[in-house]
């Protein structure tokens, strides 16, 4: 009787933990089993860890074969444990050098010839391990490129079990052992984004566009088909500065867990996701049965969630989006716990004015009925769109538009953007807010930050009257500084407390 031990990690939303990997080899009768909370895919280990083992040409000794993962009570999803159980195992029926493996974190499938196929996962994985102490990681080949965006860790890429196993065996014996290098990763996140100068007209919802992305600020558009809307918000990612490393590598680890980096590694620019209308609630709030997956929102984390023809989506996926719009994270519970995913995006709303989307100007053009034209904008709830800063009718676009050539690039406007952004860190350097967008509207209320009561005065009689609240008060105070931020103000001017409040879709009557 021989025991075998070695480390995996276990992913759970985009949190890693660290899980030892204890085999058990002795004689009896023909049984390979596993304890821990393994999943359908874990629990079916064996039979592929087994054929490796026998298609590398390596030894499988012991009849009675028990796997252990530790933590037992913690759950354990996917194929990627195959090739820390395989390892186990090997170092049970001493294969390998036990001490050699004992302290090292393995990931990746097995395929029945005993090759080492890549999971999705790796980066979070490695970043737990890292996190844990551990200072060397092997990994699939396919995998090795995310795998290395983690300092501190020797990333060891293999291609199959045989040559894991030689390389264990060489460095027992102190031989030397070339290190197979890293491949490349493919930098398509480098592509050009498309140009906001292919907009034509639509003056005020440009200059929204560079508001919203100046601040980090929710948007929404109504307007006819073909007006451009969107045109602009496919724009939006563009005019985005790029990501800080640690927010690169928060955004890599969601696209890691869904298995969609491929050649990829790190995704440096802000993402840009669009769910069809028909999508479920899982798809775009995330979730799933079995494994927890992160759903659109999440996708979108540091960038763009954009949700054309809204009043096709369910209402009931629409309202589930207040709460990460205030949070800026969601929480997916389920019967064996909750799984929580970063949902920190920005929003695009895009509808027609009516189902036939002809109702511009007086609506002659319309062939709606009067309770389809009440209703079809109706699922866009009070609470929902009073949490979208900025609210503007996108009108058809004019010949005279046309004739005008093209606006500024997005080069152009990027630049006024993070020149904006840059004195918005500066303010807020000593706090854990960078952008306007993010700042709690009590703190522009206190002492320090106030505005003067005659540049508020609209502000103060909209919010006494009823017909702004209090979060749409702190929003426009927001955008406001916002708008002085890109004209190179210190502090909003009245103006630019009028323009954000007009801005919000309507600018409410003050009597003289």
């Amino acid at each position: 009787m021989s025991l075998g031990r070695t480390r995996c990690v276990a992913v759970t939303g985009i949190e890693g933990t660290l899980v030892d990997v204890e085999a058990d080899t002795g004689s009896g009768l023909p049984y390979f089993g596993i304890s821990g909370m393994p999943d359908t895919a874990c629990a079916q280990s064996p039979s592929r860890v087994r054929a490796a083992i026998t298609n590398s040409d390596l030894p499988m000794h012991g009849q009675r074969i028990v796997v252990n993962l530790s933590p037992a009570s913690l759950p354990k999803t996917g194929a990627g444990f195959d090739l820390a159980i395989a390892v186990a195992v090997l170092a049970a029926s001493q294969t390998v050098p036990a001490e050699q493996v004992a302290g090292v974190v393995h990931l990746g499938e097995l395929g029945l010839d005993g090759t080492v196929r890549s999971v999705p996962g790796v980066l979070p994985a490695v970043l737990a391990a890292a996190a844990a102490g551990v200072r060397t990681v092997v990994v699939p080949v396919a995998n090795a490129a995310e795998a290395a965006l983690v300092d501190g860790v020797e990333v060891v890429p293999v291609a199959d079990l045989a040559e894991l196993v030689r390389r264990c065996r060489d460095l027992h014996r102190g031989r030397a052992v070339e290190p197979r290098p890293i491949p490349e990763p493919l930098r398509t996140y480098d592509e050009q984004a498309p140009d906001l100068a292919d907009v034509a007209g639509q003056d005020e919802a440009r200059a929204a566009l560079e508001i919203a992305a100046a601040g980090g600020h929710h948007l929404a558009m109504i307007g006819p088909p073909g007006a451009g809307k969107t045109m602009l918000a496919e724009r939006l990612p563009g005019l985005l500065p790029r990501l800080t490393r640690a927010q690169a590598l928060e955004v890599t680890a969601v696209h890691s867990v869904l298995g969609e980096l491929g050649d990829r590694a790190l995704i440096d620019r802000a993402p840009f996701v669009a769910p069809h209308h028909g999508a479920s609630m899982s798809a775009i709030i995330g979730g799933g049965t079995g494994r927890v997956r992160p759903g659109a929102i999440s996708r979108a984390n540091r960038g763009v969630l954009f949700l054309d023809e809204v009043p096709e989506f369910r209402r009931d996926v629409l309202e589930a989006l207040r709460q990460p719009l205030e949070s800026g994270r969601v929480t997916v519970a389920r019967g064996q716990g909750m799984v929580c995913f970063p949902a920190r995006f920005q929003l695009i709303l895009a509808a027609n004015p009516c189902r036939c989307g002809r109702r511009v100007g007086r609506g002659e053009g319309c062939t709606c009925t009067p309770l389809v034209q009440r209703t079809y904008l109706a699922k866009l709830s009070g609470p929902l769109l009073d949490r979208v800063d900025l609210q503007l009718s996108v009108l058809p676009v004019s010949r005279a538009a046309l004739r005008s050539g093209p606006g500024e690039s997005s080069a152009v406007v990027a630049g006024r953007v993070a020149e904006a952004r840059q004195r918005q860190a500066h303010r807020w350097r000593r706090t854990t807010w960078t952008i306007n967008g993010a700042v709690p509207g009590a703190l522009l209320r206190e002492s320090t930050w106030r505005l003067p009561a005659a540049e508020t005065r609209l502000l103060d009689s909209a919010l006494e009257r009823g017909s702004l609240t209090l979060r749409g008060y702190d929003r426009v105070l927001r955008v406001a500084w916002t708008i002085g931020d890109l004209a190179g103000r210190e502090r909003p001017g009245p103006d630019d407390v009028l323009r954000a409040l007009a801005m919000r879709g309507r600018i409410p009557e003050v009597a003289a």
